[in-house]
């Protein structure tokens, strides 16, 4: 059932009650109903390289995040987590250090819901973009 929509510190508290994202360790820095956009910051750590000691990520978390930053989009509209339907991601040059994803909701319909999502690095350059949907059906 539904308890939405959902402010930041909600957000923020319930994408921590999944292991999985708990240890992604995603931090919701903002959230917007109106422009309906969520902004996540993932952070560098080893487990997350795609070679020891290279500081250079894994394609593996970034696209997780991208799904989980995705869903928490919708989420934030809906007030629950959906099941992901379709996700595509396209790796636009290797990524180092933490990392910001910005998720804009294109589709919130009666079945399905559309979210894009950018990933930046710290100095601002486009890392990745991915495109999700999700079934917005509710049980």
């Amino acid at each position: 059932m539904s308890d939405g929509p959902w402010n930041r510190e909600q957000l923020q508290e319930r994408l921590l009650r999944s292991p999985f994202n708990a240890f992604l360790n995603l931090e919701v820095q903002a959230s917007d109903l109106e422009k309906q956009e969520l902004v996540v910051r993932l952070k560098m750590r080893p487990e997350f390289e795609r070679t020891a000691g290279t500081g250079q990520w894994h394609g593996g978390p970034i696209a997780a995040a991208i799904d989980v930053t995705g869903d928490f989009a919708l989420a934030m509209l809906i007030g629950n987590p959906l099941p992901t339907i379709n996700f595509s991601v396209d790796y636009l040059r290797p990524a180092s250090g933490n990392l910001t994803l910005t998720a804009r909701v294109r589709r919130c319909g009666k079945t399905v819901g559309v979210v894009d999502v950018e990933v930046l690095n710290e100095a601002g350059v486009l890392l990745a973009v991915g495109r999700a949907s999700y079934s917005t059906v509710t049980a």
